[in-house]
């Protein structure tokens, strides 16, 4: 009986959805980094599978069906975007500069750790588009023939962590302007990082959402460039 309610692809959705409105409670109760409401929904589904002794295998019959709402997602994130639009016209060259070279510095920092930790060439490629949202990340990584569990696994750390750490980094910096902030928290901690930036305010959401599709171009173009530099360097 048991086996019949999780091998249920229904099982495996409501679980993911049920963890989440939980953890979510928790942060509005008490709200700390630590209890952010994705990395604690995270937490709590690992440790049901676990109890459980729950095939994962089981529970992705289901859980995978939020894997299509990824991309729109995403593509939802220009609706604030248009209606700041004007704010894009006037600080397009502060934005673009930023987020290329902060796509670069960034690229080129994970590949350096790379190749100190002295990983595997698809695994280097699989972290270089980590910062970069998930339906993008995982098409670069391809290209690159990295694996794309590993890439999966990444982006989402690097999204969590990024909206964890990223907030009172700008404070202790005193950044206090909203594209800036927006911008900030979007290019380095994607979809997460933007969830974050939106409840600062709605200039910095749009920006937030437009960095992300700025940074998943720019990752296009430099992280297969920047594996073949760093594999001639250095491998």
């Amino acid at each position: 009986m048991f086996q019949e309610l999780t091998s249920n692809p229904m099982f495996g959705l409501i679980v993911s959805i049920g963890m989440y409105l939980l953890a979510l409670e928790i942060f509005k109760r008490w709200p700390l980094p630590i209890f952010n409401p994705l990395l604690l929904a995270t937490v709590l589904v690992i440790f049901l599978l676990k109890m459980g002794k729950i095939p994962y295998k089981d529970y992705y019959e289901g859980g995978s069906m939020l894997n299509v709402l990824i991309t729109p997602a995403t593509v939802a994130l220009g609706i604030p975007l248009y209606n700041t639009f004007h704010l894009l016209k006037h600080h397009a060259r502060s934005i673009v500069v930023g987020i290329v070279f902060g796509s670069f510095v960034n690229i080129f920092l994970t590949g350096i750790l790379g190749l100190i930790f002295k990983l595997d060439h698809d695994i280097l490629a699989s972290i270089l588009p980590k910062s970069v949202t998930t339906a993008i990340a995982i098409g670069i990584s391809e290209k690159m023939c990295g694996v794309a569990t590993v890439t999966l696994v990444i982006v989402i750390a690097t999204g969590i962590i990024g909206s964890i750490i990223g907030p009172p980094i700008l404070k202790l910096l005193k950044v206090e302007e909203p594209v800036a902030r927006g911008v900030a928290l979007g290019s380095s901690a994607h979809a997460i990082g933007t969830a974050k930036a939106m409840e600062y305010g709605r200039v910095e959401g749009a920006m937030s959402g437009l960095a992300i599709g700025v940074t998943g171009v720019v990752t296009v173009f430099l992280a297969p460039i920047l594996l073949n530099l760093l594999g001639h360097w250095f491998m």
